[in-house]
């Protein structure tokens, strides 16, 4: 680390096809500083004192770890000797069961935690932290004096009816200061009577959603209600049907927004539900300047899943049914993007 390394990577996936097998578990002691380290690496020359320094990592900033076995303890052990990491990066770390980011002497900005399937706590206090990025099971996600946090994304596993209120509950310490919001709002139902609170400073707000859900355009209604300042606007489109079942969302009275300039629909097909949800938002949008249309379903996923023919073909068919019909339904006010 004398040569001042500032990206750290390791990816140690194994020939596995099972995405959550790892074996690898960082060895913790390399943290350690010079003094504690000459009694375990006195046989390694190149670890003898006058060769290189393991730690502290002084120079990092930027630390991403890819199936390696880090426990709670590690990350703190880690973070309090980084006095210069900005970024941490986590993807299935089978150790982890509990992070804590605590204290403003901490120059982390950015955290991104994915497929953790043993992760079960996350506390962040008084920290830096600008954007904060999870994917996964949910979790006790404990949030406190976060005053610079302004992008959250949380992309859970699985289905929980409640998941709108519990994310706004954990999120509730920053939503007044929140510039991007990222949910993944799938099999969540939408309860009229609880009121939405207010975003105030949300600039863009990306929602995944089941498009065949009778309640799915009063959702996001509210969420555009509680947002009036918001500019962009992405909906991911999935479905919890099959094409037989699908239901077309109820209609909701018209409640203008007068802020929301750029829409992008995302993972769209051509039924009817979708058409619906396109609808509303020309309708609604007031000073609607652009919409996208984008087949592709972005959200995540492991990486190293490859595309089949099928969904090719089922976007290729999507982009046709988008560009024949949907284009007719949107003013020519607006400018209309098919990717």
């Amino acid at each position: 680390m004398e040569k001042r390394v500032q990206i750290l990577e390791l990816e140690l996936l194994t020939d596995s096809i099972v995405f959550l097998d790892d074996n690898y578990t960082f060895p913790h002691k390399l943290l350690l500083g010079p003094e504690e380290q000459k009694g375990l690496f006195s046989n390694l020359p190149s670890l003898h004192p006058g060769g290189y320094s393991i730690a502290p990592f002084e120079s990092l900033r930027v630390v991403r770890f890819q199936h390696v076995g880090v426990t709670g303890e590690t990350l703190e052990f880690l973070l309090s000797n980084c006095p210069v990491l900005e970024r941490l990066s986590l993807s299935f770390a089978k150790d982890l069961v509990k992070l804590r980011v605590t204290g403003t002497s901490m120059a982390l900005k950015y955290l991104e935690v994915k497929y953790c399937h043993e992760l079960s706590i996350i506390e962040i206090s008084g920290a830096n932290i600008v954007s904060f990025i999870y994917c996964g099971q949910l979790i006790d996600l404990r949030l406190n004096n976060v005053l610079l946090l302004v992008e959250v994304s949380i992309y859970k596993w699985g289905t929980f009816a409640e998941f709108i209120w519990l994310a706004l509950s954990q999120l509730s310490c920053c939503l007044s200061h929140l510039e991007t919001l990222k949910l993944d709002i799938r099999g969540a139902v939408y309860n009229q009577n609880h009121a939405f609170p207010t975003l105030s400073n949300l600039k863009h707000l990306e929602l995944l959603v089941d498009a065949d859900y009778s309640l799915s355009l009063g959702r996001l209604a509210s969420f555009m209600k509680a947002a009036p300042y918001l500019l962009n606007l992405v909906l991911g489109l999935g479905f919890s049907t099959s094409n037989e079942d699908m239901e077309i969302p109820e209609k909701v009275s018209k409640q203008p927004h007068h802020f929301l300039k750029l829409v992008e629909i995302a993972g769209y097909r051509g039924h009817e539900c979708c058409v619906e949800h396109v609808r509303y938002l020309v309708e609604n949008a007031v000073a609607l300047e652009k919409i996208i249309i984008n087949p592709v379903r972005f959200w995540c996923r492991p990486t190293g899943i490859e595309r089949n023919a099928l969904l090719e073909n089922e976007e290729e068919n999507a982009r046709d049914h988008a560009i024949q019909h949907l284009k007719k339904k949107v003013p020519s006010s607006v400018e209309f993007v098919c990717l």
